[in-house]
């Protein structure tokens, strides 16, 4: 199944390396105020579809462009895909942007790849056999203090989220000024990877997708890190909202984070 779904990354991969060098000619529509689509992320998502479903038709489909496609009754698997992570960026020519794709057996996330084809940086786990870049075992840091430690976050920036931006903002301000600094990538499945090996101690953010996230938490799981939502539960992929790091880090964001948390950002 990791197999089939690298070949199903590079695959969406190649689409938008290729697409990156003629950005002023593709087709965008906005999904939203701030949201957009572009025909490369529906391309990248088919390619990925098609792979998934050529290997498994049985299985069951979550992605960003096209939504749900149930699986065979009875059956417990469901990829869950987001084909261009960081889709602002790419309009932009901004060299931040994934291919994220994860599979989730029942309720447990099973097998993940995030794939920055800039960078030919694979990230990649199994649930149970740790986590890797490029075929290289990755491992979380040993970050044991605010001072010094580095985050990643992502703003609240749609339409809908603005009810979360007084909240939010508290929440950088804690975080700000008790870290070294704070850095945006503007790809949350980049983000948890980057967690996960090393180059950020943690990571927060709120009012996310499911595909925006489900892989890079296994990743980030497997290489030693510890996820919650912003009720120190495990409800982070129906919330949207996510703290993550090293197992000390993580405990010292939450007590950042947790006085700023509101009634409607409680899971």
């Amino acid at each position: 199944m990791l197999t089939i779904a690298i070949r199903a990354a590079r695959s969406a991969g190649d689409i938008i390396l290729r697409a990156s060098e003629n950005v002023d000619r593709i087709q965008v529509d906005s999904k939203e105020q701030h949201d957009f689509v572009t025909e490369i992320d529906q391309k990248a998502e088919n390619a990925i579809i098609n792979i998934l479903k050529t290997a498994y038709p049985e299985h069951g489909i979550l992605a960003e462009e096209s939504g749900v496609q149930e699986g065979n009754e009875g059956n417990e698997y469901t990829w869950i895909i987001d084909p261009l992570d960081g889709t602002t960026n790419f309009l932009h020519g901004f060299p931040s942007y994934s291919v994220s794709i994860a599979l989730k057996q029942k309720n447990n996330l099973i097998v993940a790849v995030v794939f920055d084809p800039l960078r030919d940086e694979l990230f990649t786990a199994s649930r149970g056999d740790g986590a890797a870049l490029n075929g290289k075992r990755i491992r979380v840091t040993e970050q044991a203090s605010l001072a010094g430690s580095l985050i990643g976050t992502g703003f609240p920036f749609k339409l809908q989220q603005q009810q979360y931006l007084d909240a939010y903002l508290n929440m950088f301000k804690s975080v700000c000024t008790n870290t070294s600094g704070i850095r945006r990538t503007g790809s949350a499945a980049i983000d948890l990877a980057y967690v996960a090996m090393g180059r950020l101690d943690a990571f927060w953010e709120i009012n996310l997708k499911p595909w925006d996230i489900a892989a890079g938490i296994l990743i980030l799981k497997e290489a030693g890190g510890v996820v919650t939502d912003l009720s120190f539960n495990d409800q982070y992929l129906e919330s949207g909202n996510i703290i993550a790091g090293n197992p000390k880090m993580h405990q010292l964001m939450y007590q950042l984070i947790e006085p700023h948390v509101t009634d409607n950002l409680k899971s």
